[in-house]
């Protein structure tokens, strides 16, 4: 009977690059050759989605992590160098961020300390949920909306933030990149003084080591060497002595992150809005315009009818033909609910969340100046003193917008309704009395329309509704560095001449700044950067605190290996949880036969704990018929991952040279291979010396597998993900197509017993 029940197989249409297990449920995930990431499941192994890759993002994925509650999965881009974190109902990108070097390795770890501060920071309900009101959901009509939020809820931006307790994204690339990101989006860490391209990395569950492998190239050799770094990495203890100062600093700046991205989609469905107002001037007036042939200009035109009550005979003939009066009924409707659209949008959206920013960083600016808890966290209170005037100029450039929407919208409806009027009149149609009635006031609105909208604008000629100038509002929303075409009259306004003349006024830090030529996208683009700059700070400190305690050099690559993609090639880094062990798994070639490697080190580096390493070899438990005398050695080890904290699972392949060689899945209980016998046996390493130089001395044991394995009959398999949580393997050939899944613990028959042999 088998061990491991194979409960799904597949062939795949493209080489998969790379797959990771959800931590919570029977998900995985799997990125391929053409830069798709798709999500299956266990079952059958169907597939729940894909995200094609698209030129925003990039198209060479380099590494998947999962955040530790399953919700969202990250994933790195080599060739844009950014990060996108998705959500795992929806193939969309929640949030994405760049980073300065192509990530080689992504690992998502929770903190698992606990003390009595943070389990009442867990506990305590957020204030800001008291305290502010609920963001309103953005609208789903907007294509950019619609792709990223499912129907029933929008506050899906909301769940980037995710669980309270403090978890780490933490990133490896090249030439000796790696930074931690607190909760995936705000970055806690930049870590200098490694060397290479990270291959591998893993941070303890009490933030005290992160252990780092990583492949140093030199530029004559071929061959590249695998070293393995042990920062001994807070050893000033920064993060975990501050840990729970760290988690709120952290949470804080999640929150500001998520509500910076509400504001920037809020502004995108703006813009659409926006577009749809020029799409329908476009359509109706400028054909309108167009057909004119008069010498006359259309302002001049409109001015007579306005002035005569009669309009020339061309006119007469292009609005009774071209616009109609249904049609010009139907443009002013439409064109009013955009514009209200756009104003609704600025009322609830931007103004809540930007009150909600300025929050955020009013609590932030208070942790700041108690010194002494976060003083040498490298927070500042002058920069976030910038970013909370930055966030002022932000809301006062978003209720200008809403003055000039509100005269827009003024000027535009006692323009239509005159039209309408005068249309109808035109084709001698009874007007309704209440509709007669003009007041001089409508009488200035309609004339002001006319000359700010049909005034003959060359420099517009090139933009969108270039006949008529409806830039009033449209300037706004432009992504551009260029100043306001028309921007806002502020002569004769008494709070300007007040400030101009007041001396003391002019510099007081109470006042927010105010970009009377700028767009409102030019505004929010500051303040993203003076938010950016004062978050930037802790990072560099926290990261300069982190010392390197050991660095060994493990063995050297070879060439025939370098075609494999390098996302599965061991080395495979775990971190115990409970003893708080790193275990570093790794082969080295041997007589032909690659041997798997534990090296394991306890993170407190200060202890005097064995870092023990050992070579395990397999003997035979194929056909033991074969005779007894002959070499039992003859496993070699493809590839290896731990399972859980006591079991490794292996892929293992025949050495022995003949047809059809039989590869194996097993599990190797780590309880088989350090046993007690083996505190005289103590390896001693020769720092000045590679490791795989030697090989020779380091002590290794025979393991005999009992039921612990199962031959992958028809399949070349070479590599293997495993989740030991959710007890499930997926098993990859060596062509990158052909998976397997499979369910590990079937049975449970009791303990297995595992039989020690010695050579």
């Amino acid at each position: 009977m088998p061990a491991f029940r194979q409960v799904g197989e597949k062939q795949l249409p493209q080489e998969v690059v790379f797959m990771a297990w959800s931590p919570k449920r029977d998900l995985i995930a799997l990125a391929n050759r053409a830069g798709e990431v798709l999500l299956h499941r266990l079952a059958n192994f169907q597939r729940v989605w894909s995200l094609p890759p698209n030129e925003n993002t990039g198209k060479e994925v380099t590494a998947l992590a999962w955040r530790p509650d399953g919700k969202i999965l990250a994933f790195g881009l080599t060739d844009t160098k950014r990060i996108i974190l998705c959500d795992v109902e929806k193939p969309e990108s929640l949030h994405s961020f760049s980073v300065d070097s192509s990530i080689t390795y992504m690992h998502w770890m929770e903190v698992t300390e606990e003390s009595s501060v943070l389990t009442s920071f867990y506990n305590a309900e957020d204030e800001s949920n008291l305290l502010l009101p609920k963001l309103p959901a953005l609208p789903k009509n907007y294509s950019t909306t619609a792709k990223i939020f499912s129907e029933e809820k929008s506050d899906e931006i909301m769940k980037l933030l995710g669980d309270v307790r403090l978890n780490a994204l933490v990133l490896g690339g090249s030439s000796g990149f790696i930074e931690i990101y607190a909760y995936g989006m705000f970055k806690i860490a930049t870590v200098t003084g490694v060397a290479g391209s990270c291959r591998g990395l893993c941070l303890s569950s009490d933030l005290k080591s992160l252990s780092v492998i990583t492949e140093i190239r030199d530029s004559s050799d071929s061959e590249a060497e695998i070293t393995y770094f042990q920062a001994s990495k807070l050893d000033t203890s920064l993060l975990s002595s501050y840990l729970p100062e760290v988690t709120r600093m952290a949470r804080k700046f999640t929150h500001i992150s998520t509500l910076l991205q509400y504001i920037k989609l809020s502004l995108t469905c703006m813009c659409e809005a926006w577009e749809e107002i020029l799409m329908q001037m476009d359509s109706r007036l400028t054909k309108f315009v167009q057909e004119k042939n008069t010498t006359t200009s259309v302002q001049d035109e409109f001015m007579q009818l306005l002035l005569w009550g009669k309009a020339s005979l061309e006119l007469q003939a292009l609005l009774m033909n071209q616009l109609t009066v249904k049609g010009l009924k139907k443009l002013g409707q439409s064109i009013e609910s955009s514009y209200s659209s756009i104003q609704k949008l600025v009322i609830s959206h931007l103004q809540s969340g930007s009150e909600a920013l300025l929050y955020h960083l009013s609590e932030l600016k208070g942790m700041a100046l108690w010194k002494q808890k976060y003083e040498s966290l490298g927070l500042d209170a002058s920069g976030i003193e910038d970013a909370i005037t930055a966030v002022g100029s932000f809301i006062l450039k978003a209720n200008e917008l809403l003055q000039v929407i509100d005269s827009s919208m003024k000027n535009f409806k006692a323009f239509f309704r005159w039209l309408y009027v005068a249309m109808l009149r035109m084709s001698e149609d009874h007007v309704l009395p209440e509709l007669n009635k003009m007041t001089q006031k409508d009488i200035t609105f309609v004339a002001d329309f006319l000359t700010e909208h049909f005034n003959e604008a060359p420099e517009l000629y090139n933009r969108k509704g270039k006949y008529f100038n409806v830039e009033r509002v449209g300037q706004y929303l432009k992504d551009e560095d260029d100043d306001l075409v028309s921007p806002p009259n502020i002569e004769g306004n008494q709070w300007f001449n007040f400030l101009k003349n007041s001396t003391h006024l002019k510099e007081s830090p109470l006042l927010f700044p105010y970009y009377p030529e700028k767009s409102l996208h030019f505004v929010k683009r500051q303040m993203e950067r003076v938010i950016d700059q004062c978050l930037q700070k802790p990072a560099d400190v926290i990261g300069k605190s982190v010392h390197q305690a050991v660095c060994m050099s493990l063995y050297k690559t070879s060439q025939s290996e370098d075609s494999t993609p390098q996302l599965f090639k061991l080395p495979f880094l775990w971190n115990d949880k409970t003893s708080n062990i790193h275990y570093v798994l790794f082969t080295i070639l041997e007589n032909s036969i690659s041997k798997i490697h534990i090296l394991r080190r306890h993170t407190d580096t200060s202890r005097s704990v064995s870092s023990g390493i050992l070579a395990v070899e397999f003997g035979n438990f194929l056909n033991n018929s074969i005779d007894e005398s002959s070499d039992s050695r003859c496993y070699s080890c493809l590839d290896a991952h731990f399972y859980d904290d006591e079991t490794v699972t292996v892929v293992l392949t025949e050495s022995v040279e003949q047809e059809g060689k039989e590869r194996v899945l097993a599990q190797l209980p780590l309880s088989s291979v350090y046993t007690d016998e083996d505190q005289d046996r103590e390896f001693i390493w020769d720092s000045t010396k590679r490791l795989d130089e030697q090989s020779g001395e380091i002590p290794s044991r025979i393991v005999f597998l009992e039921n612990q394995w199962r031959v992958l009959e028809n399949m070349k398999a070479q590599y293997v993900a495993v989740n030991g949580i959710r007890k499930v393997s997926c098993v990859l050939s060596s062509n990158l197509r052909h998976v397997r899944v499979f369910e590990m613990d079937v049975e449970d028959d009791g303990e297995v017993e595992e039989e020690e042999e010695e050579e």
